[in-house]
């Protein structure tokens, strides 16, 4: 049986790094709003703009990182965000903040795109897709209940998001650099499952746009709607994320033992209940339900479809396009929400979102339930122990000298009959038939004489001394 598999830490950390950005946005678009001369559509366009970038670098990378080789995109990818997101932090001019965002959202992007990709890799890819998620969860719950005691500035979100990339950075150190064994281990081949992977991508894209539509928003939400302080909405946030942390930490121990369906389908229609609760907040008992219970199962369905994901394809092709898709969806979430509210009102912005998501549920749990053939089942190997045969000497007669009564038998004959013999079956065949030997005797026939008696024994030494008596007969 095999030995259970490490954690490979810097895929997580990486993991974490790339997905910090969509976890802030409720705080950077209201920082945004309130701290730059922006209107609440502007600031949640600006949010799209970060995280339509970070989509952008998982469709242009998804195929790429094997030939750039993971470490040395990892850094890149590292030193865009911390340079982007560094530039739109200390920055209050509107075209470097929107600049820098952008860089950063890119790089963001590709360190997602190459914890992705080694994460499908892996022997396990829905455990270690968990250990990313409580990263980025703990950090972000952290970061929810300092942010507010930092000052007003637009800036302190997007500095957080540039510090953990920094920190980050040292870590790429450890994964693998550009080699001929990391193409071994990743069979090449055209792209598997194409129809359920296009399905899954597509309804992930509607599903996380229903999501962040909302969590665009939440802040505005709670701020407006519900009459709530920024403290108030800053703690609300990190125990919902705690709550986050405890639904990631159960679909670990569960693992696939629930399969794919039931988690993705049953959790969406649970999470399209808690957003239309949450939209239609009024005070804190309201929101602070509505956003904990989303939280709660939000990280749950989407460890199981970064999951499904990473098991349709080996290279990672698939968790790469499936997260860029969902990225895509996130990129959009903000305006969209933004739009809705402003247009409709906040209650009927979560009905519409609500609705969207009974949608999507039904294609994503049909591919959930499609199985795979590339799936790897481990089997344990038991040693049977082999009984050792004894080995039984059998002992071979030696034949007596053959003579007759003119001599011994001439060399011609035994030269004869080592050829013949030699042309028996050898190593290579040794199940054919030996040919038929014909001994040439000087004399008569053999049935010319009659047989003595005692060749009519038992074979063995003494029917062959028998037929020698019979030949020398013959011989006189």
């Amino acid at each position: 049986m095999s030995a259970r598999t490490t954690t490979p830490w810097p895929l997580v950390a990486l993991f974490t790094a790339g997905y910090l950005a969509a976890y802030l946005l409720p705080t950077t678009v209201g920082r945004l709003d309130a701290g730059l001369p922006l209107s609440a559509t502007q600031a949640g366009a600006i949010g799209s703009v970060l995280l339509l970038s970070s989509a952008s670098a998982g469709f242009l990378l998804a195929s790429r990182v094997d030939r750039f080789g993971p470490r040395r995109l990892a850094r890149a990818g590292l030193l865009l965000a911390i340079a982007g997101y560094a530039t739109a932090a200390l920055s209050t001019a509107l075209p470097l903040v929107v600049a820098g965002a952008v860089v950063g959202g890119f790089g963001s992007g590709t360190a997602t795109t190459v914890a992705a990709t080694g994460i499908a890799g892996r022997r396990d890819p829905h455990r270690v897709t968990t250990m990313g998620l409580l990263g980025v969860s703990a950090l972000a719950g952290v970061l929810y209940l300092t942010i507010p005691h930092l000052g007003p500035a637009h800036g302190v979100p997007l500095a957080a998001i540039a510090v953990t990339a920094l920190l980050v950075l040292p870590l790429t150190g450890r994964l693998p650099a550009r080699s001929a064994a990391t193409r071994t281990v990743r069979p090449a081949g055209p792209l598997p499952y194409r129809r359920s992977g296009a399905l899954l991508a597509a309804a992930m894209l509607f599903w996380s746009l229903a999501q962040n539509s909302l969590w665009g928003v939440s802040g505005r939400i709670g701020l407006t709607q519900a009459g709530l302080g920024e403290v108030t909405v800053g703690a609300v946030f990190a125990v919902a994320l705690g709550a986050g942390l405890l639904g990631v930490v159960g679909a670990g121990v569960l693992g696939p033992r629930l399969g794919g369906a039931l988690p993705i389908g049953l959790g969406t229609v649970l999470i399209a209940g808690c957003i239309a609760l949450s939209a239609a907040a009024s005070d804190l008992t309201s929101f602070a339900t509505g956003e904990i219970a989303w939280n709660t199962l939000y990280p749950v369905v989407l460890s199981y479809v970064i999951g499904l994901a990473a098991s349709m394809d080996r290279r990672g092709r698939w968790a790469v396009l499936v997260g860029s898709a969902s990225s895509l969806g996130t990129a959009c979430g903000p305006l969209t929400g933004s739009l809705l509210s402003a247009r409709a009102g906040y209650p009927a912005m979560g009905l519409v979102l609500a609705a969207g998501l009974l949608l999507v549920t039904v294609p994503m749990t049909l591919v959930a339930r499609r199985p795979r053939r590339g799936q790897v089942v481990e089997i344990p190997v038991v040693e049977v122990p082999l009984a050792e045969i004894p080995v039984v000497d059998i002992p071979v007669p030696e034949t007596a000298a053959v003579e007759s009564a003119a001599g011994q038998v001439t060399g011609a004959d035994v030269a004869g009959l080592a050829d013949l013999l030699a042309e028996s079956p050898s190593a290579e065949d040794p199940f054919a038939c030996p040919p038929l030997v014909e001994i040439p005797v000087a004399g008569s026939p053999l049935d010319a004489v009659p047989a003595p008696r005692e060749a009519y024994g038992t074979a063995g030494p003494r029917h062959a001394g028998a037929m020698t008596a019979a030949s020398a007969a013959e011989g006189v």
